[in-house]
């Protein structure tokens, strides 16, 4: 098997599994491997990477800046798109996956290798949504997935082949659960989080304070949003990852995002996971409050039913899908005029909001206002009443004799 592959372009994190993984990759196929890291937000996380790699047997490191196309071409549509799976999962590790493969197709195109390969396991779905995307981008390119071919079978034992590698990892077994971090969240699992009842220790959490230590007064925030985009803080225009990098310390200071929730994965099993979002979560309640005045009821009607559908590709790793661009185009056309401003108001842990506006505004007040109005007649509302019941009347008289 040596022979079959020259050249491997990893999907690395300097986290235990691809770690291990590069040495494993050396000793399995005897081929130059390339260590490739996204920059989606991690901060520092990424500082020890390069050396990390290089020391474990990478014969180069790719360390790619992708923070602003992150934010602008893959959390802003879906955003667009109010998109969470199932009760309230926002995403943030399922939309970063795309974007990671296709960088890591590019390289592997640019180095002219011939495999790729990444550290999830066979049990989660990153696996299928880091291969969904191979096989998008390049049907011909050869998938090396280590938990699906070694015969180490937890994190345990890849621990134990870290210490007699001399591999230094983030992890220990006293504290073994797993961690995922970009600019849109930071997820828990493993370990002992796979016990649903077990409640985390505080000191977990690194993107927000437990709402019982977020500030006695609350944070306004102003939102400005163009064509279903924030563009905006408090009238200050920023780019796309500086905005969400801004709310999300304004998130975490007031306890902002934390989730705790049983999921249903794409493979079959339920598992535990643990969440912060806090500008995502800000997002969300500006992005449905700006809509709530720009947006016809119709087309808003039209466009939630098709969040679980949306929301579901996602999680599934169908980002490439024709099904999902289609969805996507139907969902940006309904956002043209989703232009105007959301306040807010942030405290212990709540997202309330508290205004909204915009230019171009379907709210009339004239015609809502419970004082005497124009352009509205009362009584017209006797003949709207009347046609709206004549199937029940029907109903009634046939059957409820």
């Amino acid at each position: 098997m040596s022979t079959e592959l020259k050249k491997i372009v990893l999907a690395y994190s300097g986290g235990l599994d691809t770690s291990v993984i590069i040495k494993w990759l050396k000793e399995k196929y005897d081929c130059e491997i390339i260590a490739f890291a996204a920059d989606v937000g991690q901060g520092q996380e990424l500082e020890p990477v390069r050396e990390k790699a290089l020391a474990t047997g990478a014969s180069k490191v790719y360390i790619e800046d992708l923070r602003e196309e992150f934010i602008s071409d893959f959390v802003f549509p879906m955003l667009r798109a109010n998109a969470f799976y199932e009760h309230n999962y926002l995403l943030g590790t399922s939309i970063a996956r795309p974007l990671i493969s296709k960088e890591q197709i590019r390289i592997a195109s640019l180095e002219e290798a011939d495999g790729v390969s990444h550290g999830s396991t066979g049990k989660g779905n990153d696996q299928v949504r880091f291969e969904l995307a191979y096989h998008t981008l390049n049907p011909e390119i050869k998938i090396i997935a280590p938990w699906r071919e070694w015969d180490l079978t937890s994190r345990t034992a890849l621990i134990d082949y870290a210490v007699k590698h001399g591999i230094p990892v983030p992890v220990t077994k006293d504290k073994p659960y797993s961690t995922d971090r970009n600019l849109f969240h930071i997820s828990y699992e493993g370990g002992v989080l796979e016990d649903p009842w077990y409640e985390p220790h505080d000191d977990m959490f690194l993107l927000s304070v437990t709402p019982e230590k977020a500030p006695d007064k609350p944070t306004i925030l102003e939102i400005s949003y163009e064509q279903g985009n924030p563009v905006a803080i408090n009238g200050e225009k920023m780019s796309p990852a500086t905005l969400l990098e801004r709310l999300n310390q304004y998130g975490g200071e007031n306890g902002i995002g934390r989730i705790d929730i049983v999921e249903n994965r794409f493979v079959g099993m339920k598992s535990r996971g643990v969440y912060e979002t806090p500008g995502g979560t800000i997002l969300h309640e500006a992005h449905r409050a700006v809509e709530s005045v720009t947006l016809d009821r119709e087309v808003a009607f039209l466009r939630d039913s098709l969040i679980p559908s949306y929301a579901k590709m996602v999680y599934n790793g169908f980002w490439f899908s024709p099904e999902r661009e289609m969805l996507q185009k139907t969902i940006d056309h309904a956002q043209a005029n989703v232009t105007g401003e959301a306040r807010l108001k942030l405290y212990k842990g709540n997202c309330i909001v508290i205004g909204r506006k915009a230019e171009k505004s379907l709210y009339n007040q004239n015609i809502a206002s419970f004082e005497e109005s124009h352009g509205y007649s009362q009584n017209d509302a006797e003949g709207f009443i009347k046609l709206n019941a004549l199937r029940l009347k029907l109903y009634a008289e046939t059957f409820n004799k």
